[in-house]
């Protein structure tokens, strides 16, 4: 660990305990294997954390709250991001996961970078605003990855792959779903309903498909893992930042 790193958690330790973040250095420690086979393409498994790919989005007290929210706002959100779509398609932008960049998944931010993408509360104003009241000011939003709507074209197919780590969750509001769409989480294919969340941890492989007619929208939100503690994620965050500052990612 650089110096940076070691005094942000001893400040951490100092402030919670000394147990507070020893599940982050265990996940550090070299040869560490606390992983289902399904989640050998993550870089980082934090041990203790759920080994189970799909999640009831009502179970967690922590994210109910966003999930009914989300789903309350069904329709607004579904009828605004019809007309950005339609009227201002320059909002939208080929998604660049870690892995690659597809010019048939298109996606339209709502937070990225640590912040909120303010341009977007003119576009799509009911899911910036509930995005921003109920998981980005209570601090439930992983601040390390973001939220979007995606949009797989039809034909268009995410080809299956680990995301980096366990210790954040992803939620996604079905917004709009045509026919002949699904995605596979550990070996286990279900399909989006429309005005309905899902939620799974893509630490394990997965994959989706937009076989239908018309484009596939869902709006993603990168939660933290409700089995990650407060003084954890301040870890996780000062650990991921400077190892994109060490990487030149910023």
């Amino acid at each position: 660990m650089t110096p940076e790193i070691e005094k942000a958690f001893a400040a951490l330790r100092e402030q919670y305990g000394a147990g507070a973040i020893v599940r982050v250095e265990q996940m550090l420690e070299p040869g560490r294997q606390d992983r289902h086979p399904l989640q050998k393409g993550a870089k980082w498994i934090m041990p203790g954390i759920a080994q189970r790919p799909w999640h009831d989005p009502y179970e967690h007290q922590e994210l109910a709250p966003v999930v009914h929210a989300l789903e309350a706002a069904h329709a607004a959100v579904r009828d605004e991001l019809a007309e950005a779509w339609s009227e201002r398609r320059a909002a939208f932008s080929d998604y660049e996961h870690y892995l690659t960049r597809q010019e048939d998944w298109q996606a339209l931010y709502l937070y990225r970078k640590g912040d909120l993408v303010r341009e977007s509360a003119d576009v799509v104003p009911t899911a910036f605003e509930v995005l921003k009241e109920y998981a980005v000011d209570t601090g439930k939003i992983c601040s390390l990855l973001e939220s979007h709507f995606s949009t797989l074209l039809p034909g268009a197919s995410i080809a299956p792959h680990h995301d980096l780590w366990n210790f954040s969750i992803n939620l996604h509001l079905a917004v709009d779903i045509p026919e002949g769409c699904g995605i596979t989480v550990a070996g286990e294919t279900r399909s989006w309903e429309e005005g309905k969340c899902l939620l799974f941890d893509y630490s394990f492989e997965h994959e989706a498909w937009n076989r239908g007619t018309r484009p596939r929208t869902a709006l993603l939100v990168d939660l933290w893992h409700p089995d990650t503690t407060i003084p954890e994620r301040a870890a996780l965050v000062a650990l991921i930042t400077e190892i994109r500052k060490l990487m030149g990612e910023g």
